[in-house]
Order: C-alpha cells, then structure tokens, then sequence
C-alpha cells in the first residue's frame, strides 16, 4: 500500500491514471448553466494563437458556442480529463456552430506536441496571446468554459470533469 501512495506521489503518470479512474467512474461532472452563471459579465475577448502561429480574438466567434479548455502536459488532473475532452472533440468537431479552444500553458509548446502525439491526441492546439481576462482564467489548471452564442460563459470549471457524458452532450448541444 504504501508502494501503491508513493508511486501516485511521485508520479504524474499514476498520478493521472488514478484522477482518471475517478473521472470515468462519473466522480467529478461539469453541468452547464442554460441561461449563464449568475454574476458573471460577458465574456471579455481575448486573443489565442494556434501552432502554426496565427492569432485570432474570442471576439471573431460570437454566434458560435465555444468550449474553452486550459491545460498542461506535466498536470495530473489535465491528463487525467483529457480522454473525455478528446471524446467529447470527436463527437462535435464536425458542427462548425461549435469551437474548440484547448490552450496550452506549457511553458515550453514542444512538451504539449510530444504529450498529445505519444497519447494520439488528436486536438487543434492553442496558446494564450497576450492576457487572459479574469473571469475566464485564474491560472488554476485545469480550467474549463463554455461559452454560449450571445458570449455569456455558461460554464466555468476549475478542476477536472468528465466531459464525455450524454448529459453534457445534451447540454452543449442545445445551446446550439
């Protein structure tokens, strides 16, 4: 046993598969706010860069649903989330009324390709440009919203989810 609690300690990949366990299993959910989280503004645009080095703001998806996901390759809970975000992207990515922000804070962007092609991730990867307002992001990973087509945030999650659930399936699909 103690074998077992010192492995998770000092290993982010145990770390991360026990997390996941816990996300499978319906542990940890995100419920979306159909009419928006109370006492939060419309959402301040912000500007994101994707890898191959092109800059676009939030502003430019109004009318669109957006899911936002800040993450990292070396944090256990990111890790332990992203198979459902992966899910959740292979469902969706083809309804264009629908964007996927995943925004890397890596510090270094290579360690972000490396962990996403050793797993065979296949997610459109992004970077922060610039500063992120606060009421979208803290600093605490893994942070995660939703944005609904009129830019009120819908969603704010700090902490890992399981997105994959019909349920929130459902959810994100009407606000479509």
């Amino acid at each position: 046993m103690m074998a077992v609690l010192l492995l998770i300690t000092i290993s982010p990949d145990a770390k991360a598969w026990l997390l996941q366990q816990l996300v499978a299993i319906g542990l940890f959910k995100a419920d979306i706010k159909k009419d928006g989280i109370e006492n939060e503004p419309a959402v301040a645009p912000f500007n994101f860069t994707n890898a191959a080095g092109e800059t676009a703001s939030t502003a430019s998806l109004k009318g669109k649903v957006v899911f936002i996901n800040f993450w990292a390759s070396w944090c256990p809970p990111c890790r332990a989330e992203m198979p459902s975000v992966l899910a959740l992207y292979q469902q969706l990515k083809q309804d264009d009324r629908i964007v996927f922000l995943f925004i890397n804070e890596d510090d270094d962007s290579s360690k972000a390709l490396q962990y996403l092609k050793k797993n065979n991730y296949i997610l459109p990867l992004y970077y922060r440009s610039g500063t992120v307002p606060a009421e979208i992001f803290t600093g605490s990973l893994p942070t995660t919203l939703v944005i609904n087509r009129e830019g009120k945030i819908v969603l704010k999650h700090e902490g890992m989810a399981g997105y994959d659930t019909e349920k929130f399936i459902n959810q994100l699909k009407e606000l479509l």
